[in-house]
């Protein structure tokens, strides 16, 4: 078994990899979500320079009323930063590679020692994968999406790409890992 999990986990970062290029490369996911131009983006970036020295999520919140309250309809703005510029993207990236190994290697071992009746069908085997997915996609993005988070729309988004990573990876993991040969699973 632990020879299919770790095959299935080299698979799996395989598809990690292709799945994130074509989302983002091809069809520039991360660009249209997460990266949206500001409008006089060069004003704003000097005051944001000027006003936020230290990592951190901030939050900009319009100014009270008279009587004490933020005002009905008036945007709320999250700010984010990590305190590296554009030289960190490069090392940054390797740091985050091993979450392409440890994800697979995760979900594969998760489905080996899974019940035979889960492991005893592709289909469940898959369904098992994606439902794993849809749990980290509901507690990573839906819970972000409130005052100062992510829009309804970009929320959905996000969870609906993390939902379709994990039936990718299910695919390809639910390929690999199987019931042991002569095991039968009781309905």
């Amino acid at each position: 078994m632990l020879r299919k999990v770790l095959i299935s986990t080299v698979l799996g970062a395989i598809m990690l990899f292709v799945w994130t290029f074509v989302a983002n490369a091809v069809f520039l996911f991360n660009l249209r979500v997460n990266m949206k131009p500001v409008f006089d983006e060069r004003r704003v970036y000097q005051v944001l320079k000027e006003s936020i020295v230290a990592p951190g999520h901030y939050v900009c919140n319009p100014a009270l009323t008279s009587s004490g309250i933020f005002p009905s309809g008036e945007p709320v703005f999250a700010i984010q930063y990590s305190g590296f510029g554009h030289e960190a993207a490069g090392w940054l990236q390797i740091v985050k590679l091993p979450v392409i190994f440890v994800m697979p290697l995760i979900a594969s071992w998760m489905l080996a020692v899974s019940s035979q009746w889960i492991l005893s069908s592709y289909f469940r085997r898959v369904l098992f994968l994606t439902a794993i997915g849809f749990l980290f996609a509901f507690s990573a993005y839906l819970t972000k999406f409130d005052i100062g988070g992510y829009p309804l729309h970009d929320t959905l988004l996000l969870a609906a790409y993390d939902v379709v990573t994990w039936l990718l990876l299910g695919f390809v993991v639910a390929w690999r890992i199987t019931p042991a040969a002569g095991v039968v699973a009781h309905s």
